[in-house]
Order: C-alpha cells, then sequence, then structure tokens
C-alpha cells in the first residue's frame, strides 16, 4: 500500500504537469518525428537520437488522429512547429498523448528502484529508494515530459539491477539485461559511454555465480581461466543483444531502413571518425554520433551562480545538483553511500550503483553543453538505490533521522507542486530564487506559456502585454496577443512587459538583426523602470510599465 501511495502522487504530480505544460524546446521535434515514424516510417527527423523513445510516445499519439503535411521540406524544428501549430491539431492533446507513456514508464522505473534497493537491504531500504525517486522533483519534471532523458537512466538502474541479480542467475538475468542495455542504447547516445562498464559488471556477474557454485572451494588455475573466459563470453553476449535491441528499434520504424546520409553531416576525423565507421551500428545511428560529437567541438554560453559565461565548467553539474536536489536526499545519499562501503555485505553492490554514478558523471561533466541537471539526472535515480541502504544501519538513531530526512524531501517536493522543473532547494532560496543561479532546463525550458495565457485572461484581461519568450510555443495559439518590446521605441512599451527568465541571462531571445549587448541594454533598462509585480510557475516574470 505504501508503493502504491509513493507512485500515485508521483502520478499525479507528473500528469498534472504534463497537462498544464506547454511544449518544451526540444519536445516539439520528438513529437514530430514520432509523428513521421507513424505515418510516413521515415527516419529523416531527428535522427541525431536513436528511435526508441520516440516509438514509445508514438504508442499514445497513434489515438490522435494527427495531420502531418507529407510534402513538408525544412529543418526539425519547423516541422515540430508546423505539426503542433500549422495543421490544424490540438497542440496540448499531442503533447499529452506523447507524454503519458513516457509517465507509465518512469512510474515503472520508480518500482525497479524500489526492487534494486529491496534485494541490497531489504524492504525497508526499497521504500526509503523509491520515497526519495518518487519525491524527487527533477525525476517528475523530466518524468512528465516527451523527452529522451529519464528514459535513459531508467533503462540503465534496469540494466544495472538485472546484472546484481545475475549474480545468482546469469542465466535467466543476463539476457534480460541485454535487452535493457539495448534499450538504453536505442533511446539517447549517451549510453555508449556505460558500455565497457557495463561488460566489466557482466564477468564480474558471472564470477560470483562460479564462486556461489563451488560453494567456496579453492579455485585452482583452470577454473580462474574458465570463469573469466565464461564472463568474457558473456559480456560478448550481452552486447550483441544490446546492438540487437538497436538494430530492431531502427527496423521497427523503417523495415527496408531506407536513409541517405545529409548533405550537410559534420565531418568527424581522424581516430574518433574511424571508430564511428566501425561501429556495428545501423548507418543513420553512425551519422546522428556524428551530429553529437560535432557539438562537443562548439562552445555555448551558460550561466551559473549569477555569473553568465561561454563554453563549459567542469563543477557545473555537481553545482547544480547541490542547487537543484532536496537536502534531506543530499545528506541520504552521503549516509546510503557511507553505509554501502563500510557494510561488508553491501561492499560487493558498489560497483553496481556508485561506480556507475560516478563514471557517468565524470563522463557528463566533461561535456561542452551546461544547459541542466537533465543530463546527470541518473544521480538522483542511482543514489536513491544507495540511500535506501542507510536501513542496513541498525541504530534507532539512525532509522529516525532517515524517516524525518524522507519526510523533509516529501514536504520540499509537494511545496514545489505543479512548479517542478524551476525547484532549488531551501538553502538557495526555494524554486522562486533558481533564476538567480541556474538557467535553461533548470528553470525555463518554454514550459509556462499554456500557465501564462492563463494567467493573463485570468488577471489581466484587455492589458497591453510586451513578450520576450525563449521556447517553442506559439503565443497566439495561448491567447496571448503581444508585442515584442526590443522592436518598439522604449517610450511606447507600456503595460505589462513578460520575460522569460532564460531571456535575463544570454542574447538568445534578442532579435537577429540587433546587437545582443545593445539589445541586454535596452531590456536591462526597460525593466529597471518597470515594477515586478507577478510571475507565473517562477519562470516568467511580469512586470507594469
Amino acid at each position: 500500500m505504501l508503493v502504491l501511495a509513493l507512485l500515485c502522487q508521483m502520478a499525479v504530480g507528473m500528469v498534472t504537469a504534463a497537462r498544464q505544460q506547454s511544449p518544451i524546446v526540444d519536445e516539439p521535434v520528438y513529437v514530430s518525428a514520432s509523428l513521421v515514424y507513424l505515418q510516413q516510417h521515415s527516419l529523416e527527423y531527428n535522427f541525431e537520437h536513436p528511435p526508441l523513445a520516440k516509438l514509445i510516445m508514438a504508442t499514445g499519439l497513434s489515438f490522435a488522429d494527427a495531420r502531418v503535411d507529407a510534402a513538408f521540406e525544412g529543418t526539425q524544428w519547423q516541422l515540430g512547429t508546423d505539426v503542433l501549430y500549422g495543421q490544424g491539431n490540438d497542440a496540448q492533446r499531442l503533447l499529452l498523448l506523447a507524454r503519458l507513456p513516457l509517465i507509465f514508464l518512469a512510474l515503472m522505473f520508480g518500482l525497479v528502484v524500489f526492487a534494486f534497493a529491496r534485494d541490497l537491504a531489504g524492504t525497508g531500504a526499497g521504500v526509503v529508494a523509491l520515497g526519495l525517486y518518487a519525491f524527487s522533483p527533477d525525476v517528475i519534471a523530466h518524468g512528465s515530459l516527451a523527452t529522451l532523458d529519464l528514459p535513459t537512466t531508467g533503462f540503465l538502474v534496469t540494466t544495472l539491477w538485472l546484472l546484481w541479480r545475475a549474480r545468482n542467475r546469469p542465466y535467466r538475468y543476463l539476457p534480460l539485461a541485454g535487452l535493457a542495455l539495448g534499450a538504453a542504447l536505442a533511446t539517447k547516445m549517451s549510453t555508449l559511454p556505460a558500455l565497457p562498464l557495463m561488460a566489466i559488471l557482466v564477468v564480474v556477474s558471472v564470477w560470483h555465480a562460479g564462486r556461489a557454485h563451488q560453494l567456496g572451494a579453492r579455485l585452482d588455475g583452470g577454473h580462474v581461466a574458465r570463469l573469466v573466459a565464461v564472463g568474457v563470453g558473456a559480456a560478448a553476449g550481452v552486447m550483441v543483444l544490446s546492438l540487437v535491441v538497436v538494430w530492431a528499434t531502427y527496423l521497427a520504424v523503417d523495415p527496408h531502413l531506407r536513409w541517405t546520409s545529409p548533405a550537410d553531416l559534420p565531418v568527424i576525423n581522424g581516430l574518433t571518425g574511424h571508430l564511428v565507421d566501425w561501429l556495428p551500428m545501423p548507418r543513420p545511428f553512425r551519422d546522428g554520433m556524428r551530429v553529437q560529437l560535432s557539438f562537443e567541438g562548439m562552445e555555448f554560453p551558460g550561466y551559473l551562480l549569477g555569473r553568465e559565461y561561454t563554453g563549459s565548467k567542469w563543477y557545473y553539474l555537481p553545482v547544480a545538483l547541490l542547487i537543484k536536489e532536496p537536502l534531506g536526499m543530499l545528506a541520504l545519499w552521503l549516509a546510503g553511500g557511507a553505509v554501502m562501503a563500510s557494510v561488508r555485505p553491501l561492499r560487493s553492490a558498489v560497483p553496481y550503483v556508485l561506480l556507475p554514478t560516478a563514471v557517468l558523471l565524470l563522463v557528463a561533466m566533461s561535456g561542452s553543453r551546461d544547459f541542466g541537471v537533465r543530463y546527470a539526472i541518473f544521480v538522483p535515480v542511482f543514489l536513491a538505490v544507495a540511500a535506501g541502504c542507510v536501513v542496513a544501519y541498525r541504530a534507532r538513531w539512525a532509522q529516525v533521522a532517515t524517516i524525518v530526512l524522507v519526510g523533509w524531501v516529501a514536504v520540499s517536493s509537494l511545496r514545489t507542486f505543479p512548479y517542478y522543473l524551476p525547484y532549488s532547494n531551501e538553502a538557495f532560496g526555494g524554486p522562486s530564487q533558481t533564476y538567480l543561479r541556474l538557467s535553461d532546463a533548470n528553470v525555463d525550458w518554454g514550459q509556462d506559456l499554456a500557465r501564462l495565457g492563463d494567467r493573463l485572461a485570468e488577471k489581466y484581461p484587455g492589458e497591453r502585454v510586451w513578450l520576450l519568450y525563449r521556447g517553442r510555443g506559439a503565443p497566439a495559439y495561448y491567447g496571448i496577443k503581444a508585442g515584442h518590446p526590443l522592436k518598439a521605441p522604449a517610450s511606447e512599451v507600456h503595460g505589462l512587459v513578460v520575460v522569460s527568465t532564460a531571456c535575463l541571462h544570454s542574447s538568445i531571445c534578442i532579435p537577429a538583426n540587433t546587437d545582443p549587448a545593445a539589445g541586454r541594454r535596452r531590456l536591462a533598462e526597460i525593466l529597471d523602470s518597470s515594477e515586478r509585480i507577478d510571475d507565473v510557475g517562477h519562470a516568467i516574470l511580469i512586470y507594469r510599465r
């Protein structure tokens, strides 16, 4: 009953957010690509990401009877806008239908987190782990969206759990682990750095199963060599099975796998380019890798702790996690990790929980895009399992402290309902202050345009509106009639000035024909001479001028 209650409150949070939120920046591309999969069986759009999550979205979109222009010619971003707002479709219904299958998947991954922690330290550990997962504002925020980050993490934690179980029953669980790993690969290419670690864990699981079969007898050199050989063979089998899943997802979209590489495909030179060519993956997967690798050679704007910069900071993700995760959760992560490392029966689980977290976080920290903690969404998921292990420390004070900390996380999460995306913990001022320290997908990903339309209609009907919005939504669709405050003389900008917080920390909202520095100075002058009167979802600020 407790597990059911935790999942139900999580479902309420995700479904409420999914119903209220307009499309975030990436969703129109994913939704339109899913519809193209359904109607045209084409991999042309959004090939820089594998198809599986978009195929899962398509299970909901199959009920939409949506219109897609079969003769459309343009970029994937233009296609996304056309599908949602240019073909007479119900944009919010399409979004909800795409989001619902991934919400269900997020709930199922919650059961995996529960089962993993229960296997490690008992039912109490499973409940604690699920509590942290189900109340995590970041997990709820990204679980409510039609995006790829949380599904990838969910398939990875499922892989790790199955590899842990394979220590006792390798023949049953290793094939399932291969399928789960393949699902992660078929969702997002950022899974690739995890493959060597997963292969090593297969060998470790086989070794443990072999030792258990020997009932503690001392192994001679022949037995050791045989166990290692079996482990390496099992690892190869798991990798092959994961590749089969990737190929199957591409063939599910287009059984003929028709593909022509785009003329503007980035060229990746040197050893990296050769490695991409040698990968036994479908050609669109390899071309998508070239696009992803080209991003790593670029510099993007970043914002952290009130400071703007260009490029990436190696410490960005750890600091962002410190800001974005509930304080009680941070304390339980540390305690759970310490217990896993110090309690003998749990030490064998460290390579399956703590090591993957550390390895993937180091890889993510080396990336070129400081866009948000979504690139490290695996941290709150994996470490929820570790935190559950605090129950292995039997002192009564520790059990009471655990209950208090989980309760603190729950209260912190419920207080931010239904605005999960801009959450930050109490030490950093809470959700209303997040935009002062972080930007982009941490706060304002374009999700609040529909809420803004409702707010303007309810509280400010008939008032003149000037809008500076960062996102892919269409203001007019949500009943917002607004001018652009930087495209008119400042003397004419009177009434409500509405600004996405993402526009405060970069030049992304400055009109293309305007000098970025001049545009930002002018925006500052307008806001300095205005009075802030409201905000929408802690992501869009409303001023009166």
